[in-house]
């Protein structure tokens, strides 16, 4: 069921769609381009109980963003070309660039055929403790956890009855808010814990859902794939010490490189947001020589940003608003005036 907030979003994008904003505005909204998130990509629906759905659309839903992006004019390019369509004095046609978080084999399975037969170039952000299919994809377990249980508590006292689904989507936020709000090792302890108690152990989800190395040197053989890296272990880098956070990516970028042979020139901030990345992390992305290096803080591309090629933001395609009018929204930049206060860049 969406929450409020959702519910929120949804009546927003019918409204700019009812105005029209989403074409008269935005020439002054879009700047010169967007990068798109992704993260799951297959057909069956979500279960009635699904707090992660909106990191799920429908390969339909694929195509119809890619079908609208060319019928805004958008030209789909490559994360390398964005530091000179940012630095071009004159710009030419808006831009977008697909990329796709965390490694999930139905990427390969139900994205790569639509993203073929439109001749889309794309980015998969490889983590690399996932495709040693070890990694901890914690917050699938938590809602897999939920699912199975009929109380939720933690060592914080957080106690909350979880049988209805309605108590499940209340216990799955309390439980995420006040994991996400302490210390990674706690969230990571906990969540195990919950796991062990719904019956299966933590660290199994990646083997089901994550693609293998093997699997990931055969997408690399596909010239309009670009490998980029997404840390070794998907940890939240703010909360952790300088040396943690360069050794995840440091080592990320180096295994990809040697299990592939592709050269790693961009970067995934793992979740992205102000309490995941922040100034530290950008300035080691920058220092180790990377490309580009993108955020989960929404907004679409300015020239502004062609100075913080390190801290870009990104638009997500959420499989909670898989509507034509969400769609025309996002791609307009209408959405983010408001959100970011009129500020083009947010990279603190």
């Amino acid at each position: 069921m969406p929450s409020s907030r959702h519910r929120l979003f949804r009546a927003g994008f019918t409204a700019i769609a009812a105005l029209g904003a989403d074409r008269w505005l935005a020439p002054l909204a879009r700047g010169r381009g967007v990068i798109l998130t992704f993260h799951h990509v297959r057909p069956e629906p979500p279960e009635p109980f699904a707090p992660n759905a909106l990191l799920s659309i429908t390969p339909a839903f694929l195509d119809r963003t890619l079908t609208r992006l060319s019928d805004r004019g958008f030209e789909i390019v490559g994360l390398d070309a964005i530091p000179e369509r940012l630095a071009d004095p004159a710009p030419r046609r808006p831009f977008a660039v697909l990329t796709f978080d965390d490694g999930y084999r139905d990427n390969v399975v139900f994205a790569q055929p639509v993203l073929a037969r439109h001749g889309a170039p794309w980015t998969l952000f490889v983590t690399g403790d996932f495709a040693d299919q070890r990694g901890r994809l914690w917050w699938i377990e938590l809602e897999r956890a939920v699912a199975c249980l009929d109380r939720v508590s933690l060592s914080s006292g957080l106690d909350c009855p979880a049988r209805t689904i309605a108590e499940k989507s209340a216990a799955f936020d309390a439980a995420y808010r006040v994991l996400r709000a302490g210390p990674e090792e706690v969230l990571l302890d906990e969540i195990a814990e919950l796991c062990r108690r719904a019956g299966f152990n933590p660290g199994t989800v990646a083997a089901e859902l994550c693609l293998t190395w093997d699997e990931l040197r055969a997408l690399a053989r596909d010239p309009a794939v670009t490998l980029g890296a997404h840390t070794l272990s998907h940890p939240m880098l703010a909360k952790h010490d300088p040396a943690f956070a360069r050794r995840e990516i440091v080592e990320s970028r180096a295994r990809i490189e040697a299990e592939t042979g592709r050269s790693v020139r961009h970067l995934s901030y793992p979740v992205g947001d102000p309490t995941s990345a922040g100034p530290r992390d950008f300035a080691l992305a920058r220092d180790l020589s990377f490309t580009t290096a993108v955020t989960t803080r929404p907004g679409h591309l300015f020239a502004d940003h062609a100075g913080h090629p390190h801290a870009l933001p990104r638009v997500s395609v959420n499989g909670l608003h898989q509507t034509e009018a969400a769609l025309a929204s996002l791609l307009s930049g209408v959405p983010f005036l408001a959100w970011n206060r009129g500020r083009r860049l947010n990279v603190g």
